[in-house]
């Protein structure tokens, strides 16, 4: 199984997230929540390709083949933590249980002129650290990604009342790094993702739970262009209504040496991916690629574009 997740159909129903969030409005996150288990269900029995991969990726992780109830947990964390982020994102009130650790870093960084190069993965929640960054830390947060996944996104919560948006970065555009070049200089943050490829990017190679797998260099030269410091973060979920976030320095400057540059990207990239690997067994039904991650680099480059939006299944 090397088919890129960029090549796959979108599995996610548009129409089914409208209806879930329509019920939770109704009955509350709780019912909506329960109602997800046999949504969970469903995409173990069906989704042949995101189980078959996330069997592989537990099975790094525990050392040992993973059980159904195992797998069954991991598409139930990853649907309920896109039923909280569709309802954050829709304006929504929910009683969430927030924790943090080292949070200091960030007040700290907050207090400075520039802003600071947020760097996640598809783990967690992004949406929950970003609103809780912009609502308790008065810190606007901007995030890179495809413009296209953002504008189908932000038309299911609107469809539905919503009344928050994303503040978007498109990436591949001209200007890109000179928009969060500017949100930085605001002493804005800018929020990028580091565990996903997309066609026509550059990849590293490191290893990533026993076995070489390709990250992309785009966050790394980005984070070395900007020249702000960047800080690692994850928003985990760890059941019932609780989320912890989890933030660290990752460093002050990445620098990118033009005499050693691919030794000194491959030195990022390896340190990147070995913090996400510590994070992974921290809470392993967080990370969120239901895609063969370690047999993806085999990619023909093509022309800049925006990929098909993530297979989300819910």
């Amino acid at each position: 199984m090397n088919e890129h997740w960029a090549n796959q159909r979108e599995s996610g129903s548009v129409i089914a997230m409208k209806l879930l969030m329509r019920f939770a409005g109704f009955f509350g996150r709780g019912a909506a929540c329960a109602m997800l288990y046999p949504v969970s269900l469903y995409y173990l029995t069906f989704a042949w390709r995101s189980s078959q991969a996330m069997r592989e990726y537990l099975e790094r992780v525990f050392g040992r083949r993973p059980t159904l109830l195992e797998l069954f947990r991991h598409y139930y964390c990853f649907a309920v933590t896109l039923l909280d982020r569709a309802l954050l994102l829709a304006g929504q009130p929910l009683q969430l249980d927030f924790g943090s650790e080292n949070a200091q870093v960030v007040r700290q960084l907050a207090a400075r002129p520039r802003g600071c190069l947020l760097l996640g993965a598809h783990m967690g929640s992004f949406d929950v650290a970003r609103i809780l960054g912009e609502v308790h830390r008065h810190t606007e947060i901007h995030m890179l990604m495809y413009e296209e996944n953002a504008q189908k996104i932000n038309a299911v919560f609107e469809s539905v009342g919503g009344r928050s948006r994303m503040n978007v970065i498109p990436i591949g555009g001209v200007d890109s790094l000179l928009q969060a070049q500017e949100r930085l200089d605001r002493g804005e943050w800018v929020g990028i993702l580091g565990d996903r490829l997309v066609s026509s990017e550059r990849l590293v190679q490191v290893p990533f739970f026993g076995s070489l797998a390709s990250f992309p260099a785009g966050p790394f030269l980005m984070a070395s262009s900007l020249k702000v410091p960047v800080v690692l973060f994850a928003s985990l979920y760890l059941g019932g209504n609780r989320y912890k976030e989890y933030f660290e320095l990752f460093s002050e400057e990445i620098i990118l040496d033009r005499r050693s540059r691919d030794a000194d990207l491959e030195k990022w990239v390896r340190r990147y991916a070995e913090r996400l690997e510590y994070y992974c067994r921290l809470a392993p039904y967080n990370w969120f690629n239901l895609y063969d991650f370690w047999g993806a680099p085999a990619l023909q480059p093509k022309p800049l574009r925006a990929p098909r939006p993530e297979h989300d299944p819910v």
